[in-house]
């Protein structure tokens, strides 16, 4: 029987790409289907789903209140910021930011969870500072050119800002974790509902295959993940990919799941996402 081909899409960096070697190494299969994978920058899938044109796909938890109820989020894949990191707010000066100057903030990509936290950050605090929106990879530079004030730092920049000159005015993860006791959601993958349980529940299978295989290869898996780390080390790559995949990458839990809830309710009672959507998991044992 000819098997069913699902293409699974996830972001160029070093952390996804750890988790697809089990795939992309052939180590992982399942019965009846065949898995392939393709690369784009998260605010681009983001966008990309919201047009409903990706089956399976890696999304940041922000984009889910925008996709009409069409997808469902796997349990295992989940990018879930610590106690001491998350997506952070960095300059080339550190500031207060609640001292009322009218400032401008680079931010991520308009679906991107850190964008979403920023700005849940700024309502719950009442700082109003102009948030212009741009690529990741452009924010840093922005920083140090002086085009901004401060941008919202996302993927590996988190660990090497510094080496750039720039200091962190604040960290997401921790002002979530401080407000919550629960890790920051920050990406997530979906699977389109119309697909069908079975081909849900193989593609759940996969994936978690596919990071379980990677973390116990964890060398191999680390050398294959280098080819999208952007320059950094060896040793820079396996502090971030410590950082977003582990134990909640397997399987989100409870944990995962109720921050996920708390961190888009919280949002719509601002105004910040629509009010009508509803979470749907596949997974778990």
């Amino acid at each position: 029987m000819e098997s069913k081909e699902i293409t699974i899409y996830h972001s160029p960096d070093a952390d996804d790409a750890f988790m697809f070697y089990g795939l992309t190494s052939g180590a992982v299969e399942v019965p009846g289907y065949s898995f392939s994978h393709e690369l784009c920058d998260i605010e681009s899938l983001n966008q990309k789903t919201l047009r409903g044109e990706l089956d399976v796909t890696a999304v940041s938890v922000h984009a889910l209140t925008h996709l009409n109820n069409q997808y469902a989020v796997l349990l295992c894949g989940a990018s879930m910021g610590g106690k001491e990191y998350g997506p952070r707010l960095v300059s080339k000066e550190a500031f207060d930011l609640s001292d009322g100057t009218p400032r401008t903030f680079a931010i991520p990509g308009e679906y991107t969870s850190a964008t979403l936290g920023m700005k849940l950050y700024l309502k719950e605090h009442a700082i109003d500072a102009k948030l212009v929106n741009m690529n990741f990879d452009e924010v840093q530079d922005a920083v140090k050119a002086g085009t901004v004030d401060a941008g919202v730092i996302i993927h590996e920049g988190q660990i090497t800002h510094e080496q750039e000159g720039l200091v962190t005015v604040l960290d997401l993860g921790v002002w979530w974790w401080g407000k919550h006791s629960l890790p920051m959601p920050l990406g997530v993958n979906v699977i389109r509902k119309a697909l069908g349980e079975e081909a849900m529940k193989a593609s759940y299978s996969a994936l978690k295959q596919s990071i379980s295989y990677s973390l116990d290869h964890r060398d191999k898996a680390l050398d294959y993940a280098l080819s999208y780390g952007r320059g950094i080390t060896k040793e820079e790559a396996d502090e971030f990919v410590a950082m977003y995949v582990n134990d909640l990458t397997l399987d989100m839990g409870e944990d995962g799941r109720r921050s996920i809830q708390l961190f888009l309710e919280s949002a719509k009672e601002y105004g910040l996402v629509p009010g009508d959507f509803e979470l749907e998991f596949v997974g778990g044992e």
